[in-house]
């Protein structure tokens, strides 16, 4: 009986904790500014609707199974995955689906990192006497200046090996309940400033006026990947902070609380951010443009724009921060267990690949911006691997593993419940609906 085993690195002290870690996980980047822009372009409170039955059809079912599976494991991803493999006599090969989901967390942070040392740059930014002409060339400048990207890169990378060295309690765990709360802290009151700009109610009808008419197959396909991604799923973070779960924890109602702290955080991101853009006339654009072009020229002009500009990208580099920790911690697991060294040796070890392969992606927007793999460059050829091929393939055979491999018996007993309607759902979806559909997004970003 796997589930009373405890893991070498300890468990987190409380079902709180947990929630927290793993919606530190989720929150990143993507939920600030991603998400906002693509329900705003894409139907507001219809795409909402969609991405919710997305997160409730499809990643809630992987986010359970793949937090059973870490806490029933008790090892790093690629440790427990072997464990669970012999329990359910399948093929060792399964050991892998651990391995790749690590290495896919230590690629994403590699360029992850310096999209984050953007955010952590613009803290210093000063909103102040800013235009259009002068904040796009500022972003152009940094990222053709290598010395300013290899700087911050290395010291957000710096920080979170610091944090992660320190182990489950007193560096997870105490930075964690310390970043999170004020994570919630500062989006609250971005949303209440948003509210007196004038233009507040612009930025809600923005953002949740429902427009059927523009859910096409291909903006369900959108909302179905980024309810996927923004849960962490297939890359081993989830399973490796489930392995620290302590065993009396319902994972279901877990699960939920993870799952609707992230999507609250991206939807209070969004009234934060709309109401300010749209009172200062400025365009809703997408991507990092509208994080650091189009919001500090709105910060600028704005009263007490200087404090609520440095508070906006203090937010965003807590949101990175918390995921980053999550992206090292499966392979930092995996070396203390299987090679037997100290957690920061292991920590320093991997945080030096990760910041050598993340050198070539802050080169990839100068120096090297002429070198290209498949079309793309280093930094966006990193990104399409993990996100679009790694991360989907992950949790479609988590799904598979779950709903397949692993006895029912055991899934019941180390979910705590009995065979019931919910379970009955449950794993029909994890079983059918999960690989099938993640199955899809993983094809449409080919075909």
């Amino acid at each position: 009986m796997q589930s009373n085993r405890e893991s070498i690195h300890g468990t987190w002290s409380s079902r709180w904790t947990f929630i927290l870690a793993a919606t530190g996980s989720a929150v990143g980047l993507g939920n600030i500014w991603k998400f906002p822009y693509m329900a705003g372009d894409n139907g507001g409170g219809a795409f909402v609707l969609v991405y919710l039955a997305c997160i409730a059809i499809i990643g809630l079912p992987i986010m359970l199974g793949e937090i059973m599976i870490g806490r029933r494991g008790r090892s790093s991803p690629a440790n427990t995955m072997k464990i669970l493999a012999i329990e359910a006599k399948a093929s060792k090969a399964w050991t892998l689906l651990g391995a790749t989901g690590a290495l896919a967390g230590l690629l994403i942070l590699s360029f992850y990192s310096v999209a984050a040392g953007w955010a952590l740059s613009y803290v210093f930014n000063g909103f102040q006497n800013i235009t259009a002409e002068s904040s796009t060339a500022s972003f152009n400048e940094l990222l053709s200046s290598p010395t300013s990207l290899i700087f911050w890169h290395t010291l957000f990378l710096v920080i979170t090996i610091f944090i992660v060295a320190r182990g489950i309690l007193e560096g997870l765990e105490k930075w964690i309940n310390t970043l999170m709360p004020m994570l919630f802290v500062i989006v609250l009151l971005l949303c209440i400033y948003s509210t007196q700009t004038g233009a507040f109610f612009e930025g809600l009808v923005y953002l949740f006026q429902p427009d059927f008419s523009k859910i096409t197959p291909e903006v369900m396909l959108e909302a179905l990947g980024q309810a996927f991604f923004t849960l962490s799923l297939g890359m081993g973070a989830i399973m490796a902070y489930g392995a620290y779960m302590p065993a009396d924890q319902n994972i279901g109602k877990t699960a939920i609380s993870v799952a609707a702290l992230d999507t609250g955080v991206a939807l209070l991101a969004g009234i934060a951010i709309f109401p300010i853009v749209f009172a200062n006339g400025l365009a809703a654009s997408e991507g990092p443009g509208l994080v650091f072009v189009t919001l500090p020229i709105a910060f600028s002009s704005m009263p007490f724009g200087v404090f609520f500009g440095t508070l906006f990208f203090i937010l965003l580099s807590i949101a990175a921060l918390s995921s980053s920790i999550s992206l090292i911690e499966p392979g930092v697991a995996w070396l203390i267990e299987s090679l037997k060294i100290k957690r920061i040796t292991a920590t320093l070890g991997l945080g030096l690949v990760a910041w050598s392969l993340g050198i070539l992606s802050a080169l990839s927007f100068n120096l090297l911006g002429e070198f290209t793999i498949f079309g793309r460059n280093f930094f966006d050829a990193t990104d399409f691997l993990t996100n679009q091929i790694m991360l989907p393939l992950g949790g479609i055979f988590i799904a598979i593993f779950v709903g397949w491999k692993m006895k029912k018996e055991d899934v019941l007993e180390e979910l705590k419940i009995k065979e019931g309607l919910l379970f009955k759902l449950w794993y029909f979806s994890v079983r059918y609906i999960s690989p099938v559909m993640v199955g899809c997004v993983f094809l449409y970003f080919f075909f």
